[in-house]
């Protein structure tokens, strides 16, 4: 009983209520226009004294105000109407004005819709109410049972003036139970006549995809690039401060590598924060490549006291830019995870095969590294550009070795 009374009179029901009736004030206009065609039709000159007339007037009127639901402003208001009276999920609703011929068919029929069903609910809420008091209080009030005032003659049994509060009652709920089931139905049209195109969710679709994937490459990036500033750093300080007496020059050396380290993810950083201030417009500063920043790479790692020795057989410079890029994110990678969870000496080697960049690195396997929170995202972030490029990775233990592997090809790299 307390969910039927729930679904008659709770917050929702009142709200689809009010959106009925703000349709029939909107079918008002369109209900008298068809009072003049209907009048001079049927020789009638008070077409409201009459009930068939006025269903007729409103009948003509409908279909008037499906022409005038081409507006372009009507589905945009009608969408955020239902949206905010009717409990239409937003995503369910094409914010836009209809544009394609389907779109504006499927609005003209929901404004009719919506027009017809809040009319014939608007004159309901105004004659039933008045109407179902009147009919409880007529056992109260003898006066009510005047014949004069057209009730019917059987009020005046005993049986009948004790069934009036019922009746009464009883009009009313179904008052509300009219007004909840059109609202329910209007409510679950409104995705199908008011929603956006197959073709529109399928934008939606790739734009939401497109936004994700750019989400995820500044997330990779600023793993890769701030996780190993990070990283080095640490090792480069503590390195420094336990030598800080004995060796003055590998201190120095250390600092300023800290310096140097810390100012490229200071620009890389900016970079990537451009690319969330800008809507997508990339940063001032340039993203780092094999070419051009390996040797800096390799020294500001080697000044923290790791050990690491690199055999490169290829020529850098020649290779794609975007090979480059990613390949010396991967290899910076590699690298910041040597530097945290491994032992040394680190061996890095990148070689070009059969029309492929492989970059290998390999190091002894350290103490296994306690489990952080949120961690673990750098390995699969290396998977996550090779596979973009199209080539393939592998991480893992053999023997006492740890050995990481990326296979790049620099054909169709662009």
């Amino acid at each position: 009983m307390t969910r039927v009374w729930g679904l008659l009179f709770d917050g929702r029901a009142r709200r689809r209520w009010i959106h009925l009736i703000l349709g029939g004030a909107l079918a008002m206009p369109y209900v008298l226009v068809g009072s003049v065609v209907v009048g001079p039709l049927t020789g009638v000159a008070d077409v409201f004294g009459s009930l068939p007339l006025q269903l007729g007037s409103f009948a003509v009127g409908l279909p008037i105000a499906a022409v005038t639901s081409l507006f372009p402003l009507t589905r945009p208001l009608e969408s955020a109407a239902a949206r905010a009276l009717c409990g239409v999920d937003a995503d369910a609703l094409a914010p836009g004005p209809a544009r394609t011929r389907s779109e504006r068919g499927r609005t003209a029929a929901w404004f009719t819709l919506h027009l017809g069903l809040g009319g014939i609910l608007s004159g309901m809420s105004l004659a039933v109410p008045p109407f179902a008091v009147a009919l409880m209080a007529v056992p109260l009030f003898a006066g009510l049972r005047d014949p004069r005032l057209g009730l019917p003659e059987v009020l005046d049994h005993g049986w009948a003036l004790a069934l009036c509060p019922l009746a009464g009652m009883a009009m009313l709920v179904a008052l509300a139970a009219c007004a909840a089931g059109c609202g329910a139905l209007l409510a679950r049209w409104a995705p199908a006549l008011l929603g956006p195109t197959p073709a529109d969710r399928l934008a939606a679709a790739e734009a939401r995809a497109a936004d994700l994937a750019v989400r995820n490459r500044l997330a990779r990036e600023l793993h890769d690039s701030v996780g190993h500033a990070l990283s080095a750093v640490t090792l480069q300080a503590s390195a420094a401060r336990r030598v800080l007496g004995a060796d003055p020059e590998f201190v120095r050396e250390a600092l300023a590598a800290i310096e140097d380290t810390t100012r490229r993810t200071v620009g890389e950083l900016d970079a990537v924060l451009g690319v969330l201030r800008d809507g997508g417009a990339p940063g001032t500063a340039p993203a780092p490549t094999l070419a051009a920043d390996l040797d800096g790479l390799l020294r500001r790692t080697r000044a923290g006291g790791q050990r690491v020795t690199a055999t490169v057989d290829t020529g850098p410079a020649a290779l794609p830019p975007l090979v480059s890029r990613e390949a010396y994110r991967i290899v910076q990678e590699g690298l910041s995870n040597a530097l945290k969870h491994a032992g040394e000496p680190v061996a890095l080697r990148i070689t070009t095969t059969d029309g492929y960049l492989e970059i290998t690195l390999e190091n002894p396997l350290g103490a296994s590294p306690a489990p952080r929170p949120g961690g673990g995202h750098g390995l699969r972030g290396i998977a996550d550009r090779v596979r973009l490029l199209g080539g393939a990775s592998h991480a893992g233990a053999s023997g006492d070795t740890w050995r990481l592997q990326a296979r790049l090809p620099l054909k169709g790299s662009t």
